[in-house]
């Protein structure tokens, strides 16, 4: 009997042994997290903007979501913030009609999302917008180092969920340079600190506190810590993740975002072990799947990208907010005025252009500045002749800006310029190969949203001169003559007034704690709403380039810029 009792037990380690390693797990407890990030508005599979059908959206994520719950029904459903800028569908709730519950509240109670961590755009359309949605939304908003004076977390710092019998925190934590792009009234009553910090005092808290058997760090923040120009000892580093990662004892994923790039690694710690973080990209196209997998004392924990795109959009989904829809697509595709060419983002990367030139004129019209900064702020948008909507006005203004007027000297001007210029140009005797700065990917090595372009002034951009000596300005745009030494009334994006992108921080030298002293005048209302106003009024959008500016020499820059439309605008 002894033997016979022997070797069953034999029988049964080696069948042990050889069961393969995902047989053993899922005999353990899985926890499934589901994650979002950067939706920017796309909840439809529709381009409110573009007026035409687009793959990618909530209701899309809704159909995967629903089939996995099938199998996982008490997967959590979490968002990584950006929701309430971007398409028509959330600027509509936003700021146009303010009565009805938000969309984007409603939106996310049907899916059953569990959490959000708040971003930096969420915030952009001011307290009224995001408080409201807030108290609209069944879903905790967390972000820990969202601070008030007392010190204590705006938002919830975390939220801790029971799933099948296994207690897991999500720790929620935003960008911290938020008071470098947005104005102060917009996240009045907050400060943030920086990510590595508040990751490390609330793991601690949540590791005595709630013992929880996994914690999850839910990041609006990039993983390029060298992005404008920091590095990994910045303090208050806008893309924290992969700093949080290796310096945090305690998580067992990072779910970030921000960057809108895919990430999907294991990375190595200063403790000696491996965190999983992960990124999905944004505009609801893809979405994050984290697995932790529990066997006895230890954890298996693995993160994959699911692309969305081909799920049909959820039908239910669909019927449920059909009238959301339909008021949306009113409200987008709305005659406001007429144009009489074609105008596209495209040529502002190689001169003055009509574009970048119709967001400069405003700003001089509305603000009556001697001088205007603005930048195309998306890479290859086109607007047709012909009747233009509003939804074309989110083409050619992406981001709900104010419009600021700061006081700079003339020397600041020209050093803005050369700061700019040489975040957009390389410099080089030979152009065969483009104009346009690169880097190893052949992508465009900084972002096209700081390449600031001047009007109210003419000048020149040499571009075989070295970056800090490219700019030579001439006059004024009325002739009179530009004076290194005088004071101007500058218009600029609140964005870029409040030190976005370095340009007069490193570019001016002006001091961080000196740029507000220097504004003037901020307008209440966003730049494209004034645009589209304008618009409104005059019934003709004025498209004539200013022809403030060129760049040379002229042989060079015609090469160049076919080299540079091939291969980065596909023309």
């Amino acid at each position: 009997m002894k033997v016979r009792i022997s070797t069953i037990k034999a029988l049964l380690l080696v069948l042990l042994f050889a069961m393969p390693l995902s047989m053993l797990a899922s005999k353990g407890k899985e926890v499934k997290i589901v994650f979002t990030t950067d939706v920017h508005g796309a909840i439809f599979p529709y381009d409110f903007i573009e007026q035409k059908a687009r793959p990618g959206s909530l209701a899309q994520v809704y159909s995967y979501v629903k089939e996995q719950r099938k199998q996982h029904p008490n997967l959590l459903l979490l968002d990584n913030g950006d929701m309430l800028q971007g398409q028509p569908t959330v600027y509509f709730y936003n700021f146009v009609d303010t009565v009805s519950q938000h969309l984007q509240a409603r939106v996310m109670s049907y899916m059953g999302y569990n959490a959000l961590t708040v971003g930096n755009h969420d915030l952009e359309p001011g307290h009224p917008v995001y408080d409201r949605v807030r108290q609209q939304s069944k879903l905790a908003w967390l972000a820990a180092n969202a601070v008030t004076p007392s010190g204590k977390p705006y938002f919830e710092p975390y939220r801790v969920f029971k799933v099948d019998g296994k207690r897991v925190a999500v720790l929620g934590l935003i960008t911290p340079a938020i008071p470098s792009w947005l104005p102060e009234d917009i996240w009045r009553g907050m400060t943030f600190n920086d990510m590595v910090e508040s990751a490390k005092y609330w793991v601690d808290v949540i590791q005595k506190k709630e013992k929880p058997d996994a914690i999850v760090g839910m990041l609006h923040s990039g993983v390029n810590f060298n992005y404008n120009n920091q590095n990994e000892n910045t303090y208050k580093n806008e893309n924290a993740a992969m700093l949080v990662a290796k310096r945090v004892k305690g998580f067992d994923a990072i779910l970030c975002g921000h960057d809108h790039e895919i990430f999907n690694k294991k990375v190595a710690t200063d403790f000696g072990d491996s965190v999983q973080v992960l990124n999905p990209s944004a505009f609801a196209r893809n979405v994050g799947v984290l697995s932790i997998v529990f066997q006895g004392k230890s954890k298996q924990v693995s993160g994959s990208v699911v692309d969305v795109r081909p799920f049909p959009a959820e039908k239910t989904f669909e019927e449920q907010f059909k009238n959301d829809f339909d008021k949306v697509k009113d409200f987008s595709s709305k005659k406001i005025g007429t144009l009489d060419e074609p105008i596209a983002s495209a040529d502002a990367f190689f001169g003055s252009s009509s574009f970048v030139d119709l967001i400069h004129r405003n700003m001089l019209k509305v603000t009556d500045a001697d001088i205007s900064f603005a930048s195309p702020l998306t890479l290859n948008a086109n607007i047709p002749a012909g009747e233009i909507t509003v939804g074309d006005m989110f083409s050619l203004y992406k981001y709900e800006n104010l419009l600021y007027v700061l006081n700079l000297t003339g020397q600041e001007v020209k050093d803005y310029l050369e700061y700019s210029y040489g975040l957009w140009v390389k410099s080089s005797d030979t152009f065969d190969d483009g104009m346009l700065l690169l880097n190893e990917k052949g992508k465009l090595k900084n972002q096209y949203y700081n390449f600031d372009s001047g009007a109210g002034i003419r000048y020149q951009v040499d571009i075989t001169k070295p970056a800090g000596s490219k700019i030579t300005i001439f006059s004024m745009a009325d002739g009179t003559p530009f004076d290194l030494g005088k004071m101007y009334k500058v218009a600029m994006s609140s964005y870029r007034g409040n030190g976005g992108g370095g340009h007069l921080t490193l570019g001016a030298k002006i001091q961080p704690s000196e740029i507000g002293k220097r504004l003037v005048t901020s307008t209440t209302k966003d730049m494209r709403y004034l645009i589209m106003m304008d618009l409104i009024k005059t019934g003709i959008l004025d498209y004539k380039p200013l022809s403030s500016w060129t760049f040379i020499p002229e042989d060079a820059v015609a090469k160049a810029r076919k080299a540079d439309e091939s291969r980065i605008f596909r023309k």
